[in-house]
């Protein structure tokens, strides 16, 4: 589905309620598996989330026989389900997913469990999907891995420790990249009673065999998906504010580093119990109608939040000014890679903008190019990143449909905000 977006100017006051985060659930997910007296509110119904609850709830082959699983295009499944499976002993799956998912790799997780004891081959091609896993009971509790990989991988890891025999201990080697959604998932093992530490590079987990005290964890909203309001709001008008829930103000996620980042652009968060309200503010210190101003460029380290770095570029792009953003190698290996299609998509606009394996320079510019169609490689983030730029010129988004891997309700949420959205 093409969806052909028109530029319009709004003077926006609504508030949208968005499920909750997809990295928390997908956590929690897991730990319910684990621990059966968890339950959980707010959940997300994203694409990614479904599926993780698809396969833990429909767990119902015999012991031994090999039961087949396809997770489609859902990494964090296919990372937290490789580390599930291989601690459940006597069960025999093997994990698969789409084409884009057999490209990405998944060796460094696997020889790390493979130090814990896992059984795991390689069907296809060596380091990456499909994999078929025999569970063991693994005995050995240290493993290493290098600290500048997707923390998808560590958190995998993590989450099964309580249900080892003898635990964790982590060792990690090197710069540690996203360091946010490590302490996401040490926090959230312990709001079930994990004993954990992280100190220096080692983390510890305890094993914890016993079943917590029946309990239940509300899921709070995802900030990755508010992201895409904070630049709707950057933008827009002055005076313009949106309302979003359900949000903390000392969240978990890394992504709440959007409240500082999005001052730069004017847009100012006020906390209000478990709501936040966006509002754009006149004092925005990068007005590219200035002339000097407009040859500024923001520089920003997303090594803990590489999720938003498409968002930002977007946010720059469509107000005339530069960025240099450094820490993305991770990008590279997401659902599309995110450095060379925001190259590709952005350049169709009108953007001068390169990338390295882990950083990308955006040259500022007030000239956008109109009515260009703008491909999404599979990739939530690619559609919902460039929407807000229909504020700015008309744009057609292909393959509109691939936002429910994270949010399916974006473009209704876009439409009650006043976006011209043609009907879905």
């Amino acid at each position: 589905m093409n969806l052909l977006l028109k530029s319009k100017a709004l003077h926006l006051k609504s508030e949208i309620k968005i499920t909750g985060s997809k990295s928390e659930t997908n956590r929690l997910l897991l730990l319910q598996a684990l621990y059966p007296n968890i339950s959980l509110k707010n959940t997300s119904n994203s694409d990614d989330s479904e599926v993780m609850s698809s396969v833990l709830s429909t767990i119902n082959q015999p012991a031994n026989v090999n039961q087949i699983i396809d997770i489609h295009h859902a990494g964090t499944a296919m990372r937290f389900l490789t580390a599930y499976f291989a601690s459940q002993e006597n069960r025999i799956v093997t994990l698969t997913g789409s084409s884009r998912m057999k490209e990405r790799p998944i060796k460094i997780l696997v020889e790390a469990l493979k130090q814990l004891g896992a059984k795991i081959d390689y069907l296809e091609n060596d380091g990456f999907p499909p994999i078929k896993i025999t569970g063991q009971k693994l005995t050995n509790n240290k493993v290493s891995l290098p600290a500048n990989v997707s923390s998808q991988y560590i958190s995998a890891l993590l989450l099964i420790a309580p249900k080892l025999q003898n635990g964790l201990e982590l060792t990690l080697i090197g710069e540690i990249t996203s360091v946010p959604y490590i302490n996401m998932t040490l926090n959230l093992l312990q709001e079930i009673g994990v004993e954990t530490s992280f100190n220096g590079n080692i983390i510890i987990v305890k094993t914890k065999t016993q079943n917590p005290k029946p309990k239940t964890l509300t899921v709070e909203s995802d900030w990755s998906s508010a992201s895409y309001f904070y630049s709707v709001l950057a933008l827009s008008e002055v005076g313009s504010q949106i309302t979003l829930s359900s949000y903390k103000q000392n969240s978990l996620q890394g992504d709440s580093a959007l409240v500082e980042i999005y001052r730069k652009f004017g847009v100012e968060t006020h906390f209000d119990e478990n709501k936040m309200t966006l509002v754009k503010q006149p004092n925005f210190k990068l007005d590219p109608s200035d002339s000097e101003q407009a040859k500024q460029t923001l520089n920003l380290d997303l090594n803990n939040t590489p999720d938003i770095a498409q968002t930002i570029v977007v946010t720059c792009f469509g107000l005339g000014i530069g960025c240099h953003l450094t820490g993305l190698h991770t990008l590279k290996i997401k659902e599309s890679d995110r450095l060379e299609a925001l190259q590709t998509e952005l350049s169709k606009l009108g953007a001068s903008i390169s990338v390295t394996d882990d950083s990308l320079t955006l040259m500022s510019s007030t000239n956008i190019i109109s009515n260009q169609t703008i491909a999404t490689y599979n990739d939530h983030r690619m559609a919902m990143a460039l929407a807000p730029l229909a504020l700015k010129t008309n744009i057609n988004i292909e393959n509109a449909e691939v936002v429910s891997k994270s949010y399916p309700d974006f473009w209704n949420d876009l439409k009650q905000l006043g976006f011209e959205i043609p009907d879905l």
